[in-house]
């Protein structure tokens, strides 16, 4: 306990010095910034602004809550970090889940990582950071990936070092982004996972990746099944020289109606019909799940 008092006595020193408008640390050469930078600092929450290189966007209500909670008993386990602005002026690298449960418990002052970098640091400072950490949604992390790129013009082989991923790892995650934006929202989501998106992303006609992806919506298809169905979509059958003469014979009514029976099942309807005027009608199932559901419409139509 006394080391604990000692630690956060020194960060209210160090408080008050960064408060000395005569002495405004602005870079590593100033006087004091040895006793500043890297030092776990108590800093006036009001102080403080948010990142805007924050690649997390999406912040649950109720995890903060939680965060607020333990906060409120226990405190701040782990610092958050920001770099110097101005006098008496911070900007959050990492931390803003701290940061935001701080404020709804109402703290006036949070422990903080003291930083000196400019922009484009802390731009980096921010992307890599929340690339480690578990909680980012894979679109989240695919387009930090891409800010990377973009803006701090770093390569892939580049990044792969700065975060400690292998190439094809990164890679993957940049190809999520070619997934429709319908797409890339339910797996932000998380209606959808990863590897539901990495099956989906391998049809390149986006109209087809919709009509898939709410099959899976529908029947709660695994990864595995997922990946079937795109293959069968990707590698198609070809058709007898039976089914194509069995195409041309089908009546206009019987064509009429497999449109109809498509939509209302949710699949593509195959129908057989003889010479007589006699056929069938296949309705195709994809799991067990698909099979009840199907069950369920037939008894929902008698």
């Amino acid at each position: 306990m006394a080391k604990a008092t000692k630690k956060q006595a020194l960060g209210r020193g160090l408080s008050a010095l960064l408060k000395d408008p005569s002495n405004d640390i602005q870079s590593v050469q100033d006087k004091d910034a040895d006793k500043v930078i890297g030092s776990i600092v108590e800093l006036d929450v009001t102080s403080i602004e948010v990142n805007p290189f924050q690649p997390r966007t999406n912040f649950s209500e109720e995890s903060l809550q939680e965060l607020a909670s333990s906060i409120k008993e226990l405190g701040i386990i782990q610092p958050i970090t920001v770099r110097k602005l101005e006098f008496d002026k911070y900007q959050l690298v990492s931390g803003e889940r701290r940061f935001r449960a701080s404020k709804l418990v109402g703290l006036e002052t949070i422990p903080a990582y003291i930083r000196i970098a400019n922009d484009q640091e802390s731009l980096e400072m921010a992307l890599v950071e929340n690339i480690q950490r578990q909680d980012l949604d894979p679109i989240e992390i695919a387009l930090s990936y891409q800010r990377l790129i973009d803006e701090i013009n770093l390569t892939q082989e580049q990044m792969s070092e700065r975060v400690g991923k292998k190439r094809s790892t990164i890679t993957n995650y940049l190809r999520l982004l070619k997934l429709d934006p319908i797409i890339q929202t339910g797996m932000r989501d998380g209606f959808i996972s990863m590897g539901h998106g990495r099956a989906l992303i391998t049809i390149e006609d986006q109209s087809a990746q919709l009509d898939i992806y709410e099959v899976v919506l529908s029947e709660k298809l695994s990864v595995r099944d997922t990946e079937e169905l795109v293959r069968q979509y990707n590698n198609p059958k070809p058709k007898t020289a039976d089914a194509k003469a069995n195409e041309e014979d089908v009546p206009k009514h019987v064509k009429k109606g497999i449109k109809d029976f498509s939509e209302y099942f949710g699949h593509k309807i195959d129908v057989k019909v003889s010479k007589n005027g006699k056929g069938k009608i296949i309705i195709p199932f994809h799991s067990e799940e698909d099979f009840n559901r199907i069950k369920k419409l037939v008894q929902r139509a008698e």
